[in-house]
């Protein structure tokens, strides 16, 4: 089992301060744009249940960091009874970027455990799926560590942003329709599961709660991309921005546009597609075509 660190949340009035504002702004000013839609996301999908173990995954990013804070938030009010940890993986920080956790920590009270790898030196040198490799091993340390801590289920910030530029990048750089899900069973640690309580929550107003509470957080912590232009991680952070510029410049001219591409995900007509699989089977669309309408 690896050592934890168990950040010291000392009784710090300016910490103190920070925090109550940002939970306050996110009571108050932001309630409707990012607390209801965490909490209609958890009760809409079932993401936490009475009994379960949450293991909130803290990156450093304002999207995980804002997790933290929602999930703490909702815990005090005991609509749901459940068990909350709060896990910081350093997989070869930076010192300054790992200071930057720590102090954001501190500074929203959130009670996080720290426990470090040697992922980022282990993969520096690997020339074939760098990206890759490394994004399993941060996984798989993720599910690990929260299975220590007694949890059946790991939390994620991925946002609603996140889910419709995947789903889009899939088509036009994948040719495959598929979506981020907002909750999965782990393949390879049974009985855990991976939660998105963000799912419904918009980027931009993430990004201006963070602003109006005056927070700053890290922005990017990889060391591949001071290692090599080429690197695939770079590609697809450059395919995202692509697909992200493309969005916005559509709902500028359709509002609707960032919802359509949600609901389309939850709006499939088997009937009007060419080929549909599931883990058990496919179907094309020649399967029974001649067939009665009865039998098909």
């Amino acid at each position: 089992m690896n050592a934890y660190k168990i950040l010291n949340l000392k009784n710090d009035p300016e910490n103190a301060a920070v925090s109550d504002f940002a939970e306050n702004a996110l009571r108050t000013r932001f309630k409707e744009s990012i607390y209801d839609k965490f909490k209609e996301a958890v009760f809409r999908y079932e993401l936490v249940q009475d009994g379960d173990s949450v293991c909130c995954c803290i990156s450093g990013g304002k999207d995980s960091m804002l997790l933290a804070k929602l999930f703490q938030m909702f815990r005090k009010e005991n609509e749901i009874d459940f068990k909350l940890d709060f896990l910081i993986m350093d997989p070869g920080y930076s010192p300054l970027n790992r200071q930057m956790i720590e102090h954001n920590a501190a500074i929203l009270s959130i009670p996080a455990k720290i426990f470090e790898t040697d992922i980022f030196s282990s993969v520096f040198n690997v020339n074939k799926n760098p990206c890759y490799l490394c994004a399993r091993m941060r996984r798989g340390h993720l599910y690990k560590n929260a299975g220590n801590l007694d949890c059946n289920k790991i939390a994620l910030g991925h946002h609603f942003d996140d889910i419709i530029e995947t789903t889009l990048m899939g088509m036009v750089y994948g040719g495959q329709i598929q979506t981020m899900m907002p909750k999965l069973h782990s393949t390879n640690f049974p009985g855990m599961e991976l939660i998105r309580p963000l799912y419904l929550v918009n980027e931009s107003d993430i990004i201006a709660w963070r602003d109006h509470c005056g927070l700053k957080f890290i922005q990017c912590a990889c060391r591949f991309t001071e290692k090599a232009s080429q690197c695939e991680e770079e590609e697809n952070i450059s395919k995202r921005k692509e697909i992200k510029s493309l969005i916005a410049e559509l709902n500028e001219r359709d509002p609707n546009v960032r919802a359509n591409i949600f609901n389309s995900t939850e709006n499939v007509n088997l009937d009007k597609v060419m080929l549909y699989k599931d883990n058990r089977s496919e179907r094309y669309f020649l399967d029974g075509f001649d067939l009665p309408d009865e039998t098909y």
